[in-house]
């Protein structure tokens, strides 16, 4: 009985240091990022060459000079330099120093239950999030993301009754080449189309390759807990390798240099992303470069040749926006890894489906994690009273083991034999509790991750002073009621023979209690809906037992 008390929990104890680890990967502060600034020359990233007709061509590269570098017009735009864009769900800038998104707010996601202020996802400051468009001439000119550009007004609405809206830059060298960069943007989505159309009016072929880049420097808190921070970074996808983690601290190591068809890339944080996601079957060189403590992963495309008086196109997809899974698999394959629920993805993605039919019924998050719990516990009913018949025959059995231990308290070995016996004549495994336990730890671990990476759950409420599932309770009802559904179990359990471990199991619930105050409200919510519902599956077993029931 005591061993099976000691493995259960060493077992607790390891589920609750991942969890708490994780949240604060998610929610703890971050480390600063300690770099050097790199040299002026550093090589530029070559790009895929040109497909067979030109197959002779030299390789494209990415802009000869530093990618991204912030000119002082830029950093210190004034308002009649940036167009304004407003759909039903972006707000978005566009300087025309450099035309790239400087800027986007998301109008459906706001900073906090109490700041109704638009959260910013792109933006100039604490940190620096910024994408970047351009294009580079093979010895003729071109506009990179420095250059100036032209628009025919400085404010664009989506209007109600429109589908889309279109908001066009120009550019203009004196050889007769005109491009023109086009930002589309539709009706609810978070995808804005990004085209380069380069007419050719000269007398010579123009020649060049598109880039398209995101830029960001981490986030600026200490390390967390137990030194977690938590993972704000790049990654890339490719049919290959499918989803791949490019860090910081990678791209401050090596110079990411790739070619990949079908992929994507993108920049993530908590709740939300930016996500360049290029035409399909088309091979792109993938890069990263760091400079001035800023971190930029970015595509080029291969080079293409505008003969004179003709014209052509280059194309991209700019995702800026919440991980709603549903909008993610409608862009592009994998994007939806975006979420990242981590090693138990395969039960995390189920539980979540299930989560979000329910809510499609209910209307309410809060109530769905309650429906859910229901269900988890559904499932694993048969398991769950294997375990708490198990806890019910061996507090039965209390007394007798009890007199084993006096009788036998200077002969230990002979108390384990004696001990043996007892459970072998009634029929008890001391260990038949732990394995259903067990088995459910990775659902719990899995449906934890669920409830902290799903931004569905962001700002939703639930009922009275919840508001907020993601954050804590405000008034730790939640915790408390935890705690004492936590004490009531320590009670139904038989209590371990020796003084030592009674003492570490009655101050459990105290030390768990502490530990769900820092926990977000819908997962506190979920365990509180377990334990009750384990409480009442629980005590009608013992009862039964007791009664000299099965």
């Amino acid at each position: 009985m005591d061993n099976q008390r000691l493995f259960l929990l060493v077992a607790l104890a390891l589920v609750m240091l991942l969890i708490w680890t994780t949240w604060q990967q998610d929610y703890g502060p971050q480390r600063v990022a300690q770099i050097e600034a790199p040299v002026e020359t550093e090589e530029a990233a070559p790009a895929p060459q040109a497909d067979s007709a030109a197959a002779d061509s030299p390789a494209a590269a990415a802009p000869a000079r530093e990618p991204g570098a912030r000119t002082a017009t830029e950093q210190q735009a004034t308002a009649g330099d940036v167009i304004s864009v407003t759909t039903d769900l972006l707000d978005i800038r566009i300087p025309l120093e450099g035309g790239n998104i400087r800027e986007a707010k998301l109008l459906e996601h706001t900073v906090s239950e109490d700041d109704p202020t638009p959260f910013t996802l792109l933006g100039n400051d604490n940190p620096l999030f910024i994408a970047q468009s351009g294009l580079v001439g093979d010895g003729v000119a071109a506009p990179d993301h420095q250059a100036q550009w032209q628009a025919e007004a400085l404010n664009y609405t989506l209007e109600s009754d429109a589908e889309r809206l279109e908001v066009p830059l120009r550019w203009q060298s004196e050889n007769g080449v005109t491009i023109t960069r086009r930002y589309v943007f539709e009706r609810d989505s978070y995808v804005v189309r990004v085209i380069h159309e380069v007419e050719n009016t000269g007398n010579t072929d123009w020649r060049g390759y598109q880039y398209n880049q995101l830029r960001r420097t981490p986030d600026s808190e200490g390390p967390g807990f137990l030194g977690a921070a938590s993972y704000t970074g790049g990654v890339i996808y490719s049919p290959a390798d499918k989803y791949e983690k490019i860090s910081f601290s990678d791209m401050e190591k090596d110079d990411l240099s790739r070619d990949i068809a079908d992929g994507w890339l993108a920049m993530i944080q908590h709740y939300f992303l930016a996500a360049w996601v290029p035409t399909r079957e088309q091979n792109l060189r993938y890069y990263t470069r760091v400079s001035r403590g800023e971190y930029i992963l970015g595509q080029s495309s291969p080079w293409q040749t505008v003969a004179a008086g003709s014209t052509a196109t280059f194309s991209n997809q700019l995702f800026v926006g919440p991980k709603e899974q549903d909008r993610l698999d409608a862009v592009a394959e994998g994007l939806e890894l975006t979420v990242d629920y981590g090693w138990l993805t395969v039960i995390s993605k189920p539980l979540f489906i299930a989560l979000d039919w329910i809510h499609s019924v209910v209307g309410n998050w809060g109530w769905s994690i309650i429906l859910l719990t229901f269900g988890i516990k559904l499932v694993f009913y048969k398991l769950s009273e294997a375990s708490y018949r198990s806890m019910a025959r061996m507090r039965k059995l209390q007394p007798e083991m009890q007199k084993l231990r006096e009788r036998y308290s200077d002969d230990r070995q002979q108390m384990n034999q004696e001990l043996m016996q007892l459970y072998k004549k009634q029929k008890v495994n001391p260990l038949g509790g732990c394995l259903p336990i067990l088995i459910q730890i990775p659902v719990f671990i899995a449906l934890y991750w669920v409830l902290l990476e799903s931004v569905e759950l962001r700002q939703a409420p639930w009922v009275l002073w919840i508001q907020d599932l993601s954050v804590r309770d405000p008034f730790y009802v939640l915790p408390l009621l935890m705690g004492v559904t936590m004490f009531i179990q320590q009670k139904l359990n038989p209590a371990p023979m020796d003084p030592i471990q009674q003492k570490i199991m009655m101050g459990l619930p105290v030390v768990f209690t502490v530990f769900f105050v820092f926990f977000p409200a819908g997962l506190v919510l979920y365990w509180v809906t377990n334990n009750s519902l384990s409480i009442l599956q629980q005590w009608v077993i013992t009862r039964r037992i007791e009664a000299g029931g099965k």
